[in-house]
């Protein structure tokens, strides 16, 4: 993977939104090495980016913006919230990107989401296929009003020269993720039942869906350095993948934390809750032509890495 550029970052004042977030934290620590003149990270209680009024105090004077602010969560939090996941995703998106046009912000960096292709799309997903059917189900509302960022991005460089870039991580995990069973993803999921299952002594850990589904994932730090890398590189409109190319079901995943985490009990498949999209993993050609990047991050160590670290924190 292509290294960073110092001196691109020397003079600009650049705009994280969601720095506080799992992927903003990372990224932030990355963005304050390369010294930029201004690193404007405001939380949601400074800058309410639902707001108009917020988004053009946001981007006053800067140069980058890199739009990681959302509402997200894991398949049952997208169930139980859609109508929210909808609306406050595409409104951030919506008014940041117009008042940055207004503001003649140099670029606008949106950070889209792996649920914006289609529930059917052939494997492994090009970006060429992102409009050849509707999401799955049980996540379109977010993967539709993060999509959003890519036509008005689209529509902004056709009408306005606008630079706006799209940027598609597949699913991320590591240090620092959410481990709230109400909004958490797969693996910070999966990581709890098994530390709390040992530590409890409990011979059993249930876990959603039948198994069977693949997916892809992304170590944190690996996106950081490509957002890092399509912020310096990349000024084009068609939207590009950020992924690892490797493929693993769920039950694979379960059984390797299972592994790690040293559970000795059995995993009991609850096939009455959702699987999901069948399966996830991103063609990334793209990214390395277009700006040298290439997950280096091997996923079981990545994943050793992410389990001891919350073993740390839960005192285990």
């Amino acid at each position: 993977m292509k290294l960073a550029n110092f001196p691109f970052w020397k003079n600009k004042q650049v705009l994280v939104t969601g720095g506080h977030g799992f992927l903003g934290t990372h990224l932030v620590k990355k963005l304050k090495k390369l010294k930029p003149k201004r690193l404007f990270v405001p939380t949601s209680k400074e800058r309410d980016f639902r707001k108009p009024a917020d988004c053009k105090k946001a981007v006053a004077d800067i140069d980058i913006v890199i739009h990681l602010a959302a509402v997200v969560g894991g398949i049952g939090y997208n169930q139980k919230i859609p109508g929210k996941m909808f609306y406050d995703n595409v409104i951030m998106g919506t008014h940041l990107m117009e008042e940055a046009r207004k503001a003649k912000v140099k670029k606008f960096v949106s950070i889209g989401t792996v649920c914006a292709y289609p529930k059917f799309t052939p494997v492994p997903f090009k970006e060429e296929n992102l409009w050849n059917g509707y999401p799955e189900k049980t996540n379109a509302p977010y993967g539709l009003a993060k999509k959003m960022l890519l036509v008005q991005g689209q529509a902004y460089s056709d009408q306005y020269n606008f630079n706006a870039v799209y940027l598609l991580p597949v699913n991320l995990y590591g240090p620092g993720d959410k481990f709230d069973p109400k909004i958490s993803h797969v693996i910070p999921a999966l990581i709890k039942k098994f530390v709390e299952a040992k530590k409890r002594g409990e011979k059993t850990v249930v876990v959603w869906g039948t198994g069977k589904p693949t997916r892809e994932f992304l170590y944190v730090e690996d996106a950081a350095q490509g957002i890092i890398l399509a912020s310096e590189r990349y000024n084009k409109a068609e939207p590009v993948n950020l992924g690892s190319g490797f493929e693993i079901s769920i039950r694979e995943l379960a059984e390797a934390i299972k592994e790690i985490v040293g559970f000795n009990g059995r995993i009991a498949w609850d096939k009455s809750r959702p699987d999901g999209q069948p399966r996830r993993k991103l063609d990334t050609s793209r990214a390395e032509k277009e700006f040298g990047f290439k997950a280096k991050t091997d996923f079981k160590t990545g994943l050793k890495k992410t389990i001891g670290w919350y073993e740390k924190i839960s005192n285990i």
